[in-house]
């Protein structure tokens, strides 16, 4: 069904915003994306080179190369779920076919007799992280969707939550949004929709009570995201002497993020009292761009001849950000009675910054002639330092103070190796990443494992690898602690294949 929105731009003061710490995660974390050369070896490369993708372990990884190249990835990816919510289990699939990874380095030579020997201009674009997801879920609950409009409407005064004689649903939803702000926006959909009555009928009444009845709810959970964070670098690195090398990535970020959800409950056995309510259905829809900028500082050296060094600081991300939303409920009372509370609104959000945390990576690798190689990185991220911004905003204020107390310090630790036979290559790696939250089953620690083969025709390289990871996680319907979470079993696997040419 077409709907013609109306447009709640909320630009005063106030209690605006819906950012949460799932946000503060989703836009700050990164997935192993890349040629296939870098995923068979699951990312090992800050302390090597010869691959576009290692850029974006260390900037300097682009000095490594002899001769200017070009290469374009192509991946499959792959994600099963197993879902488990009041007791129940269900299981989810969801396969796609998209470019992984494109980028070209061009490498200059310096003069024999300088000590700056090489020089080279990198452009690589990669897929930070991949947001979708889609999955239904459902079960049997001793706890109904009242509990979150309750928690949103106690102590908002009932005044503002009844309608005018000349307003309408529309005017008084946009109204709410453009003065107070989100919270009260549930509490007037939850009030307006029957899920909860005022205790008392006076215009200063702040407590409220529900309309829906003790028992049982059989309540399903539809969740759709779709969207990416991506990433496009510019580098430039050199060599120095035969022993140093030396990078920098400016790079250039861009998040596309749709989120539906629609949370819906009956319950299982209810009076004929009219009053009552008995069947909820309330959804969200959530849109989100960003566009940021960040930068990368990295150093490669060789200590002797078998051995490489390196390290690579990453900036912060700093994103500007900007959101809307809608919503609506449905609800139907012990006796079918129908009710549609659906503004046809969508909530245009202030613009608001938003800083991810740095991350140091040492790296050190071990090379076998030409035989081989085993490499490993250890980096170091602080998500306790993620950011909402303006800091002046009250909101924003809590909200960091909460995400420093729920997420800390996570390392993430990767290794792998490659064996040349010929022009054959064989590849190997393992990776993991500790949970950055305090809570580890709000997400849990990731373990992954790889495998790789290429081929070196000359001029061209193809190169295949397959990838695949496990962690758990809880998604909270509505963002609300008050709502019982989606237990998620994640297996995430990759298929890459990569063409790389020599220029």
């Amino acid at each position: 069904m077409n709907k013609i929105f109306l447009i709640c731009l909320l630009v005063f003061t106030g209690n605006l915003w819906s950012q949460s710490i799932d946000d503060a995660y989703r836009y700050s974390r990164s997935e192993l994306n890349g040629t296939a050369r870098y995923i068979g070896m699951s990312g090992a490369f800050g302390a090597l080179g010869g691959d576009i993708s290692a850029i974006s372990s260390n900037p300097a990884s682009s000095a490594v190369f002899l001769n200017s190249i070009a290469t374009i990835s192509l991946k499959s990816r792959n994600t099963d779920d197993n879902l488990r919510y009041h007791g129940s289990t269900s299981y989810s699939k969801s396969d796609e076919i998209d470019l992984g990874n494109v980028g070209g380095v061009f490498v200059f030579q310096g003069s024999s007799d300088k000590k700056l020997s090489k020089f080279s201009l990198g452009l690589n674009f990669n897929t930070t992280s991949n947001f979708d997801n889609n999955f239904v879920t459902g079960g049997i609950s001793r706890q109904s969707v009242d509990a979150y409009f309750l928690q949103k409407a106690n102590g908002i005064p009932l005044d503002q939550l009844q309608l005018r004689d000349d307003e309408n649903i529309a005017d008084l939803y946009s109204f709410l949004g453009e003065n107070f702000g989100f919270d009260e926006q549930q509490a007037f959909l939850g009030y307006q929709g029957y899920v909860i009555e005022a205790n008392q009928d006076d215009p200063n009444n702040t407590e409220y009570f529900s309309l829906v009845e003790d028992g049982t709810f059989d309540q399903q959970y539809r969740y759709n995201t779709t969207g990416l964070n991506g990433k496009l670098s510019f580098n430039i690195a050199t060599q120095y002497e035969d022993w140093l090398y030396l990078g920098l990535n400016l790079n250039s970020h861009f998040i596309n993020y749709d989120k539906f959800t629609e949370i819906s409950e009956l319950h299982s056995n209810t009076s004929n009292d009219p009053n009552v309510t008995s069947r909820i259905d309330f959804g969200n829809n959530l849109r989100t761009n960003g566009d940021g900028f960040s930068f990368q500082l990295g150093a490669i050296a060789k200590a002797g001849d078998h051995v490489r060094l390196g390290y690579t600081y990453q900036s912060p991300t700093w994103f500007n950000m900007f959101e809307e939303t809608s919503q609506y409920l449905e609800t139907y009372s012990s006796t079918g009675e129908f009710v549609s509370v659906s503004p046809n609104i969508i909530n245009v959000y202030p613009e608001y910054n938003f800083q991810t945390p740095s991350t140091h990576t040492g790296s050190v690798a071990f090379l076998f002639g030409k035989n081989g190689l085993i490499s490993g990185d250890l980096s170091l991220t602080d998500y306790g330092d993620v950011q909402f911004k303006p800091k002046s905003d009250l909101f924003f204020q809590s909200l960091n103070d909460a995400i420093s107390e729920t997420m800390k310090m996570a390392p993430a630790f990767k290794v792998g190796g490659e064996y040349r036979l010929k022009a054959l290559s064989f590849r190997a790696g393992y990776r993991y990443e500790a949970s950055p939250f305090e809570n580890e089953e709000i997400r849990s620690n990731l373990n992954g494992y790889s495998a790789g083969l290429g081929y070196n025709f000359g001029s061209v390289n193809l190169d295949i690898a397959y990838e695949t990871s496990n962690y758990e996680e809880q998604i909270r319907p509505l963002n609300s602690v008050v709502l019982n979470p989606v237990s998620l079993d994640r297996d995430l696997s990759q298929f890459v294949a990569t063409l790389t040419i020599g220029l």
